[in-house]
């Protein structure tokens, strides 16, 4: 042998251990790497698949009203919900290897790296659907080395722990669509007002090209580019072997037909009473020890959406063109379910509740409250107590109130509460507050659900301390309940993410907090406002809304400078309006002040309309008599002014109205109008 061929020959040997050894440390490292990265993972155990999920809310009936979401808009589904073609479109597109690699798509990932190599960018993406999953997870998408690197660890653990399945779900509900809507769900009825298991191949392949880039792909913003992205989308699907030839072409010639106006009228339900009913849910899950934020929840309300439209409709007819405010809310009687509310003229230009966060001043509709507390303590509807002109002294004799009439006018006579509440008189209340104490009416106040302490002053006779419309509206509803504690309710049931219930509203059984007899005496005294028999020095209140009026309402308004107040029922529901402005501007307008009662009686009317009047029905121990209004008396031929009054058994009135000694003692002359307060004196 020749030396030059034998220094070939012992190159050769050397190279070959040198390669041979150079392997053995590669395949030693590559495995060292490959333990390593496994123990790592399993020290790290499975990575969280939690994401930030929308909540969808529900009406009564379980048809969707809206939803809530913290940070992005996302419906999560199972794959198996979803339809078959979205999951082809997108392995087709994005990663044709997914169910046959373990996370990585090698050839690519060295192709693009040799790309960026070159080209001294990190522009060539070769992500694999698990890779962008937990981009979507866990990252950022700024396009660096050490994000890739990360992206690669966090996609390694993802295949480690979870079954191809789950890591597909979790990818199609993650990647981001455009105009804020994430995962397919949220995409499918946004583009296209359906389920996502409901889209056929031409829309699916329509999502499948957006979540290239939405901002270049979305077919509201570039319709030429969305098209012939879907083209290359339903194309991959027919090579890829997820559709055949005809199928392609079938969905290449269907025009795609995108419905984002029913999202943008869907999404203007109710958007006050939804706000006030995610407040109630998340205290509802706090007590549950649930975290809010999780999303995810199902939650089914107490909203009418027949009572939401009409009361929104209402309103827009007779709210004047100017920034008076309003707010509004009905409630099922019997149940306290809240089915309609209205917290301000526009939830866009003002999120404030004026039903649940506003306090103002109720003026005369706190008159009910007062006097539910006098039929407690000796009062009845025939009590009749001389309402002059008075100057009312407090505060231990330093201070003095002397209270009005709207109209400037006082009763030259004594006149009974009945026709006190149905005119509204002030001084017949401010003398009840007198005889009835501040304490008495503080805890019936309460009682009634308004969270309130009545200051020793006569005015609070008259409703000037600031109580919300929600809560002057659940006293009402506890008086049309007969009495009973019903509380205002938003939220039937909420269930998670998994579907399970985490909060169901039961019925209870309900605290006697006022006796049905006095309820329905106090109910009956308040349809005075609608009767004009009651009409004398002052006209009965309600007489405006009478030519509307088809059924029995017991109701009350209040009025001060800057508030109007209208609460009332039927016996199966309450409604509540408050009309003003937000800051320091009084009523003067008849158009403003006249808002309120065109609203309610409208509302009331439309809301029963179709169904049969129902009388309030009067409990045992209660009796209907018919009465003169100005003595009390039992009505007979020659006494003109009657009405039918209800008092409990023992209150009620055995003279006629024809008798002399009813005549003389409420004939208002100088004599007996110093005898103030005889509840019960001309009674045998």
């Amino acid at each position: 042998m020749k030396r030059t061929d034998y220094i070939k020959s012992t190159n050769r040997k050397r190279l070959k251990k040198l390669f041979f050894s150079l392997s053995i440390m590669l395949i030693t490292a590559a495995v060292t790497v490959m333990i390593a990265l496994r123990i790592y993972a399993q020290l790290l155990g499975a990575p969280s698949l939690s994401v930030p999920k929308a909540s969808l809310f529900l009406d009564h009936s379980g048809h969707q009203i809206g939803d809530h979401f913290s940070q992005q808009r996302r419906y999560w589904m199972e794959l198996s919900d979803m339809s078959p073609f979205l999951s082809d479109a997108f392995i087709a597109t994005e990663d044709q290897k997914f169910y046959s690699h373990h996370g990585f798509d090698y050839k690519r990932i060295a192709a693009a790296v040799l790309k960026d190599v070159k080209t001294m960018s990190k522009a060539q993406g070769a992500s694999t659907i698990t890779q962008q999953y937990a981009r979507n997870l866990y990252l950022t998408h700024e396009k660096s080395w050490t994000r890739k690197f990360h992206e690669a660890l966090f996609a390694y653990r993802l295949e480690v722990f979870y079954d191809k399945d789950t890591i597909l779900e979790g990818y199609l509900n993650t990647v981001y669509f455009g105009h804020g809507m994430y995962g397919v769900e949220a995409a499918s009825r946004f583009y296209f007002s359906k389920a996502a298991k409901e889209l056929t191949l031409e829309e699916a392949a329509t999502i499948a090209a957006i979540a290239k880039g939405p901002s270049i792909y979305s077919p509201l913003a570039n319709p030429e580019k969305s098209r012939n992205r879907q083209l290359l989308v339903l194309s991959l699907m027919e090579s890829g072997g997820f559709i055949t030839e005809t199928q392609k072409e079938r969905a290449s010639a269907e025009k795609i037909v995108l419905k984002t106006e029913s999202w943008e009228d869907t999404k203007q339900v109710a958007p006050y009473f939804l706000d006030a009913a995610w407040q109630e849910a998340e205290e509802i899950l706090i007590t549950k020890g649930r975290v809010p934020a999780e999303g995810g929840w199902t939650i089914r309300t107490s909203l009418n959406q027949q009572h939401q439209k009409t009361a929104e409709e209402v309103i827009q007819q007779w709210m004047p063109p100017n920034d008076l405010q309003l707010g509004f809310v009905s409630m099922a009687a019997d149940t306290g379910f809240i089915t309609s509310m209205v917290g301000g003229v526009n939830f866009a230009d003002s999120s404030f509740n004026r039903v649940t966060q506003a306090k103002r001043q109720p003026g005369s509709a706190m008159k009910p409250i007062l006097y539910a507390a006098s039929l407690e303590n000796g009062f009845n509807p025939l009590t009749f107590m001389t309402a002059e002109k008075t100057v009312f002294t407090y505060d231990e004799g330093r201070s003095t109130y002397e209270p009005s009439n709207i109209n400037g006018e006082f009763a030259a006579k004594p006149i009974s509460l009945a026709q006190a509440i149905a005119i509204s008189d002030n001084i017949f209340a401010v003398k009840t507050l007198e005889n009835v104490g501040y304490k008495q009416y503080t805890k019936m106040a309460q009682r009634l659900g308004i969270d309130v302490a009545f200051p020793e002053s006569p005015a609070v006779a008259l409703g000037t301390s600031d109580v919300t419309l929600l809560e002057m509206t659940t006293a009402y509803n506890r008086i049309a309940s007969k009495g009973l504690e019903v509380d205002p309710q938003m939220i039937l049931s909420i269930t998670d993410s998994t579907g399970k219930v985490i909060y169901e509203h039961t019925k209870k059984k309900k605290k006697q907090i006022m006796s049905a007899q006095d309820a329905f005496v106090l109910t009956h005294l308040m349809t005075g406002m609608f009767d004009p028999v009651f009409s004398d020095y002052l006209s009965s209140t309600g007489l405006s809304m009478r030519p509307k009026q088809t059924r029995p309402y017991a109701a009350k308004s209040g009025t001060t400078i800057s508030d109007q107040y209208l609460i009332g029922f039927s016996p199966t529901l309450t409604a509540g309006i408050w009309t003003g402005f937000d800051r320091g501007k009084q009523l003067e307008n008849l158009e403003d002040k006249a808002a309120s009662k065109k609203i309610w009686i409208d509302f009331m009317e439309a809301v029963h309309a179709g169904t049969a009047p129902e009388p309030f029905l009067p409990p045992k121990g209660v009796q209907g008599v018919i009465v003169d209004i100005e003595t009390g008396g039992v009505a007979v031929n020659e006494c003109p002014k009657q009405r039918l009054v209800y008092l409990k058994d023992k209150d009620v009135p055995k003279k006629l109205c024809t008798d002399r000694s009813l005549r003389e003692q409420h004939s208002g002359d100088e004599e007996n109008s110093k005898l103030e307060l005889f509840p019960f004196s001309f009674f045998e």
